[in-house]
């Protein structure tokens, strides 16, 4: 049976139908979404509630598992990731490679880095296998793919070493800021544009603080506070990227990601502005219950059938992108793109619980 409705499993649905509109550039209705009042967006939101989601999975009260059941479960649970993302990228080149045949247009083979899959196929196949070559909007899943594959680390490290944790990941990730460390792009020259360093802290913060004790517990016991501190922030936030106050990459001192708002690499304004915004929003579950009801268990089911969805998501996001390319984009267009996507998201995870209630009864 699928899971009650829950804070986790609405944010994260939240987090999936924001980002399947935010891969779609030019929509109409992406002026509406929370990352053009914040300099953090869904892509933090979504990692987050990986992190959130990892501690439930490894470290419940009762019946907790063993470190081999830890290390087994993640690494399936890695390997399906991994077996998803290669399904949606060949799917995405054969959409490209299509749309190009059927327009006449081959400026659509250079679309989002899938140049090289075309004019260099050999090594650009390696590439995506090794996880070394990337399609823009479809980048965040090996990142997902490379967490999980430390998950069984952070785990076990948690579990015999719990004050070590957050200071290892907060090392990891300095050293990364301060020495623009990352992983290499190949055979495209180039870096991961989600750097598994540096965003790997906010997947432990979500961990960390899904736990009653510790760092979780402080939080929990001193919430309201923690909201009226961070509401200043979640407001200058919003007031720099409304006015684009941002730091000029040139006048703030060295290691420079440490001052910047830079996506890549998790900078700090980024990071500190994304804690204060789930700060500020934790409060607000309760109320979205009571004032939308209907809207809970949606964005609930999507949240519990997160990879399915999040996978039909993006193939979706570079179908609207090709159907705007035809038709110009128009307000028509968008909503159409909007109310058929949402409505085959909701198939998606509906039919993913229907297979998992169909092989129970099995």
């Amino acid at each position: 049976m699928p899971r009650h409705d829950n804070a986790v499993d609405f944010w994260r649905g939240f987090a999936l139908i924001t980002i399947f509109i935010n891969h779609v550039p030019g929509i109409y209705f992406e002026r509406f979404t929370h990352r053009n009042v914040s300099l953090s967006d869904s892509a933090e939101l979504f990692v987050f509630l990986a992190g959130w989601a990892l501690r439930l999975v490894v470290d419940r009260s009762k019946n907790a598992p063993s470190d081999g059941d830890v290390v087994a479960r993640l690494g399936g649970r890695t390997l399906v990731i991994y077996a998803a993302h290669i399904l949606i990228i060949s799917i995405a080149i054969a959409m490209l490679a299509a749309a190009a045949l059927l327009l006449d247009n081959p400026l659509l083979l250079e679309w989002h880095n899938a140049a090289a899959a075309f004019y260099d196929p050999i090594r650009t196949h390696i590439g995506i296998v090794a996880l070394t070559h990337h399609l823009g909007y479809f980048d965040i899943l090996p990142l997902y793919v490379v967490l999980m594959a430390v998950a069984p680390l952070i785990a076990l490290l948690h579990r015999y070493f719990p004050r070590l944790l957050l200071p290892v990941s907060l090392t990891i990730y300095l050293l990364a800021l301060s020495f623009r460390i990352s992983l290499p792009s190949w055979p495209v020259s180039g870096t991961w544009f989600f750097n598994p360093l540096a965003w790997q802290l906010v997947f432990v913060l979500g961990f960390v603080l899904a736990k009653d004790q510790g760092l979780g517990g402080f939080v929990r016991r001193h919430i309201t506070w923690i909201r009226w501190m961070a509401l200043p922030i979640v407001i200058a936030g919003a007031l720099m990227v409304q006015f684009q106050w941002w730091p000029d990459p040139t006048k703030v001192p060295e290691p420079r990601l440490l001052f910047v708002a830079f996506k890549s690499y998790l900078t700090p304004l980024r990071l500190i502005q994304f804690l204060a915004l789930v700060a500020v929003m934790s409060v607000a579950y309760p109320y979205i219950q009571k004032l939308v009801p209907r809207l809970v268990p949606f964005f609930s089911m999507l949240g519990r059938n997160s990879l399915n969805v999040f996978c039909v998501g993006s193939i979706l996001s570079l179908a609207s992108q090709i159907a705007r390319f035809v038709y110009k984009g128009t307000l028509a267009i968008d909503t159409l793109i909007l109310v058929t996507g949402l409505l085959l998201l909701g198939l998606t995870a509906w039919v993913s619980e229907w297979r998992e209630r169909s092989t129970s009864r099995g």
